[in-house]
Formats: C-alpha cells, structure tokens, sequence
C-alpha cells in the first residue's frame, strides 16, 4: 500500500496506522517503509520511545519501540482508545480529474467521512475511469492517509458507480432515507445550510457542475440544491468547504 503514497506524504503522519501483517504476536509489531522511515527521520524516536499507533479499523493507542536497525524497528503496542467518531453523511461524488481525486479522498477521510460513492456525470471525462488512480488499493492508500493525519483508524467504504441514472434511482432512495439529502450546485440562489445537527447525504457534481437533468434526477428522489455563495470554487475546495459548513 505505501507504494502508491508521494514523497511529500511522509509528513501527514500523525498517527502510526498498522494492518493485521504487522502484528507479530498480539501486542508487538514489525514496522518498516515509510512508516519506519517517518518514525526515524520526522519523529527522531528511537528505543524507549513512544509513539501514537492504531489498527486499522480498531482500537487507537501508542506502541513504545523496542529495538530498532536500517530498515525496520519492533514496538510493544496497547490500543485501548476508541477512534473518533465519524461525521454523519454519504458523500456522492462525480468521478474528479484522477490527480485531484487522491487529495480529495485524503481530505473527506481525514473529516471523519465513511461512505464515499464516485458517480459517473455527464461532464466527466470517460478516461477518468480507466484511471490507474481509480484502482482500489490506490483508493484505499488515499484513505489510509487521511486516517495518519486525522489519527483515525476506520476506513471508509468507497464505491464506484458507473451509470448515474441508475444508480440515483435505484439505489440512491434507500443510502438517503432518513437523512438531508443536498445537491450541491454553483447556479443557485440557495445557501448550503450551516451546522446541520442531523444525517446528510451530499452529492457533488464534477467541474462546471451537474447538468440540469442531472440536477432534476436528484430533486426528484428528494434533494435540495445549495450553493457556496457567488464564488465558483473547484471541487476540491467546494468538497471540503461544504463539509465543515454542514458539520461546523
């Protein structure tokens, strides 16, 4: 999984996430790859000290180091922290350029965001999904290090829907029962709402926005469309915008 993270991406690390390989017997660890190399270089920890650690999609806790050479090092773990809790919504989102979908999944993982659907549109481009970003151990790598700098350790679902039409009237209806269902759009008078104390599902459409049929598939099942004000933002930051206003 690390083989698909930046170079500039050792510096998201605020949390040591291991997976069930790392384990070695129930509470020691084996760590090396770029998680080593942070501890080492960022950290400056050596043996004797401690570090925040969690298990993927269980417990948070520290892992104190034992012994360290060139390439890996051993820790004795305790995970006795819950993870923080995630933000209520259902991210649905048309497929964005595959470089910027990477930050974007990093981003919505980091703001506690658990159920992501990347949706197809009319005005994403059909490359998009031939994309070896899209791959799902890429998106996985995206996520896990949106977990390191939250220090989270639940992974999102994320799920890949090719056919719009398809998938907001059939499956849609029931993701959304009993939450506020939201269309974000750029050409509307409407502000998104701020500090909603309840479930939302939010869908937000691609580069220039939905187009109008799209919009109405969507207001047909029930959503609302809101805007950010008069500022046309990229989706990157209209993604991110949008959820801390909800979730404020």
């Amino acid at each position: 999984m690390d083989r698909f993270c930046g170079k500039g991406d050792v510096l998201t690390v605020n949390l040591v996430l291991l997976c069930e390989e790392d384990f070695v017997s129930a509470h020691r660890v084996c760590v090396s790859g770029r998680r080593y190399d942070h501890i080492r270089t960022v950290l400056k920890a050596g043996p004797g000290d401690t570090v925040a650690c969690g298990k993927i999609d269980k417990n948070l806790g520290y892992g104190m180091i034992e012994e360290m050479d060139s390439r890996r090092l051993m820790m004795q773990v305790t995970l006795d922290q819950p993870p923080p809790a995630p933000v209520p919504l259902n991210l649905v989102l048309a497929l964005p350029r595959p470089k910027m979908l990477r930050r974007i999944i990093q981003n919505v993982t980091a703001l506690g965001v658990k159920q992501i659907f990347l949706v197809n549109s009319w005005r994403v481009e059909k490359s998009f999904w031939q994309s070896p970003f899209l791959a799902s151990d890429r998106l996985m790598s995206y996520a896990r290090l949106g977990l390191e700098q939250a220090k989270d350790t639940m992974m999102p679902q994320i799920v890949k829907k090719r056919f719009f039409s398809r998938f907001v009237k059939t499956e849609l209806p029931q993701i959304c029962r009993n939450t506020r269902c939201i269309t974000a759009h750029p050409s509307t008078g409407r502000v998104c709402p701020a500090g909603v104390n309840q479930p939302v599902t939010l869908a937000v459409g691609p580069e220039g926005g939905w187009i109008d049929l799209e919009v109405k598939t969507l207001a047909d099942i029930g959503f609302v469309t809101c805007g950010m004000g008069p500022r046309i933002l990229t989706v990157e930051t209209a993604v991110t915008s949008l959820i801390s206003r909800l979730f404020v």
